[in-house]
């Protein structure tokens, strides 16, 4: 990120295996764009894990499709294509910024990509593709990153707990049976 910073952008930060790795595996990100008078925009795109690509080491893309019709970050990357991108892992307390030049980029005018993009993407209706150009990466000190869960991994971690409750409700049920079946009429 020290380039991007000095502002010398011929020498960008490149994407490595686990930046990768790291980026692949999130269901979503932050997306900061700035607007025609200058403010920072950010909106929150999600995915199952994988819908961003990585294209190559200085290049992300995926598919960007109808919301809420809003098109504030489409309209401000006509103006101003500086992006910043936060890709989260609260459980491990890890962060990945990633700043850029975005553009969009037509699905019939990119077909081989459009195809690339699709093989993991998030449901709705494409619409267009966003293509990021990595200028800068920065990994970030986990100290105040509050650990959160998803669904999803809540429920690969409480799978053994929940078989565990049911086996011993099981246990209970016949544990009562018995007992009603040597006539203890508190059961």
């Amino acid at each position: 990120m020290k380039q991007l910073l000095a502002g010398n952008t011929e020498e960008r930060d490149a994407l490595g295996a686990d930046e990768a790795a790291f980026i692949t595996a999130r269901d979503g990100f932050y997306l900061a764009s700035v607007t025609e008078d200058g403010w920072p925009y950010v909106q929150f795109r999600g995915g199952p894990p994988g819908f961003v690509h990585v294209l190559d080491p200085g290049t992300l893309a995926y598919t960007e499709v109808r919301g809420n019709r809003q098109y504030i970050t489409t309209g401000n990357l006509q103006r101003d294509d500086r992006v910043s991108l936060f890709f989260m892992d609260y459980p491990h307390r890890t962060r990945l910024k990633i700043f850029g030049r975005a553009e969009t980029r037509s699905l019939s005018d990119f077909p081989e990509l459009s195809e690339k993009l699709a093989d993991i993407r998030t449901d709705g209706l494409p619409e267009h593709l966003l293509v990021v150009r990595v200028e800068g990466l920065a990994w970030n000190c986990p100290q105040h990153i509050t650990p959160r869960f998803s669904e999803a991994e809540l429920a690969e971690v409480l799978l053994p707990v929940r078989e565990r409750i049911e086996e011993l409700m099981e246990e209970n049920q016949a544990l009562r049976a018995q007992l009603r079946a040597r006539g203890d009429a508190h059961l």
